[in-house]
């Protein structure tokens, strides 16, 4: 695979979604889903209350690149799609983001963030944290501009469950990337020079996701790729858009 493709020829090399059964195998619901958990990471305990997103390994991806700055926030306002646990936004707290806008569908998960962000990052002088609970980005105020975004999204493609919560943190698949990419581009929440970061492996419908981001005027680039050797690559793209290439806002 050629990492270094953009736009239609990185679309034509992308890996189809595996089989169904294989892509349900591999993502069968954890049974504590339900209770209370502790997630452990730099030296951070969080609590994981019922129904809260336990984060794994793709999420970490993102987490410790907003944390070292290779996907940099210093200074920057930053949205944390699919907020969760909090640790994305703990993160870019103690890395100097501007502004951190935490947000999720869940309500539960934007307190826990807060509660998270509260005890391990605090006040700090130039630096907001600003939780927004609701679908997608309904919870941010009319203006508001993102210089970075990240989203560790539920695309699975096939459902492994009937449970909401498992289905919410697993398995709503690429017409929520298309609507998320739809409303970034109505709204113009991505300032000028702003880049989108989303995970998604080939248990996903990789085209379908990359295609309607390019529809709606987002150019996509592969920041990481990690090949398991056991069929699954997982993806982290950078999406750029074609009218804020000018420099930041």
């Amino acid at each position: 695979m050629d990492t270094t493709a953009t736009g239609p020829d990185l679309l034509r090399q992308l890996p189809p979604p595996l089989p169904a059964e294989r892509i349900i195998a591999l993502n069968r619901p954890q049974q504590d889903l339900h209770t209370t958990r502790a997630y452990e990471w730099n030296g951070w305990t969080f609590d994981v209350p019922p129904g809260v997103f336990l984060p794994g390994w793709t999420s970490r991806l993102i987490h410790e690149r907003i944390l070292d700055g290779r996907i940099e926030t210093r200074g920057l306002r930053y949205g944390a799609m699919g907020a969760g646990l909090g640790v994305e936004a703990v993160a870019a707290g103690v890395r100097g983001a501007r502004e951190i806008h935490a947000m999720d569908v869940h309500p539960e998960s934007v307190a826990t963030a807060a509660r998270h962000y509260a005890r391990l990052v605090g006040d700090r002088d130039g630096t907001a944290f600003l939780p927004a609970a609701g679908d997608l980005f309904d919870g941010l105020p009319p203006g508001t501009r993102l210089d970075v975004v990240t989203f560790n999204p539920p695309a699975v493609s096939q459902r492994v469950s009937d449970d909401p919560d498992v289905v919410r943190n697993t398995c709503v698949g690429a017409p929520l990337l298309a609507r998320f990419f739809a409303r970034l581009a109505e709204r113009e929440l991505l300032a000028p020079g702003g880049a989108v970061y989303v995970i998604a492996s080939n248990t996903a419908d990789l085209r379908t996701i990359v295609r309607d981001a390019q529809e709606r005027g987002f150019t996509p680039e592969i920041d990481y790729v990690r090949d398991w050797r056991d069929g699954v690559l997982t993806f982290l793209f950078r999406f750029v858009s074609h009218r804020t290439r000018g420099g930041r806002a």
